[in-house]
């Protein structure tokens, strides 16, 4: 039997899979949905103020331009898609995985149905600011809730490990590939698709360590994760 099939044959497995195994549920649950729903709002306002978005968007939006199905759905289904690949790849999706998939998508729709598209340059600019520190902020939220990755980290991850090649250099080929692809099918890439490109890592970091939970006294190592709580 394969080993890594095990923990999916008991109740106990199936929790510590999902992340709910680790302390904290409540608030790592509020802090993943917060987070998902937040990243979604912050794509939306950086649709809207115009001014580039970042690679996986870019394709998302080249797609639905030539699909006619709003952004939102495109990213659903581009995110099953990915989901897909971790087939292969033997990558296990979590609770946060499968959220990531079905929240970010409507979360975008909601709120291009709720925001206008501003005109003013004065407008715009802050709009996208605000956007990409919210969707660092989001993103930090949601990692550190440690529910699982999304599914093109894990597709990252996933390809790091069967080709034994560099996060970066697997990170930057799925960004260049599909910035291309979606520049191609008229995506909007612009200024802010280098502000994005440049300022998301660090924002990340921060957000990360900002958000990630705090253990108590004496606690350390007992709530790592993958492991069950005492």
């Amino acid at each position: 039997m394969d080993p890594s099939s095990r923990p999916f044959r008991s109740a106990a497995g199936l929790r510590d899979a999902l992340g709910l195994a680790q302390g904290n549920v409540p608030r790592r649950l509020t802090q993943l949905y917060a987070g998902l729903v937040l990243f979604g709002a912050s794509v939306a306002l950086q649709l809207r103020a115009g001014l580039g978005l970042n690679s996986w968007d870019v394709f998302h939006q080249g797609v639905a331009e030539h699909t006619g199905l709003s952004i939102g759905t495109v990213v659903v289904l581009a995110s099953a898609a990915v989901l897909l690949l971790w087939v292969p790849l033997r990558v296990r999706p979590g609770l946060g995985t499968v959220s990531n998939v079905l929240l970010v998508g409507l979360s975008m729709d909601a709120t291009l149905a709720l925001t206008p598209t501003p005109q003013p340059l004065l407008v715009r600019v802050p709009l996208f600011l605000v956007a990409v520190v919210l969707n660092g902020a989001a993103t930090g939220l949601y990692i550190a809730a440690r529910f699982g990755p999304g599914p093109r980290d894990g597709l990252m991850t996933g390809l790091c490990r069967v080709t034994g090649r560099s996060t970066r250099l697997v990170r930057t080929v799925l960004e260049v590939t599909v910035l291309v692809t979606g520049f191609v099918l008229g995506g909007a890439v612009g200024i802010g698709t280098v502000v994005h490109a440049l300022t998301i890592g660090p924002l990340i970091q921060f957000f990360q360590w900002l958000f990630a939970p705090r253990e108590p006294a004496g606690a350390a190592g007992r709530d790592l994760p993958g492991q069950a709580a005492p």
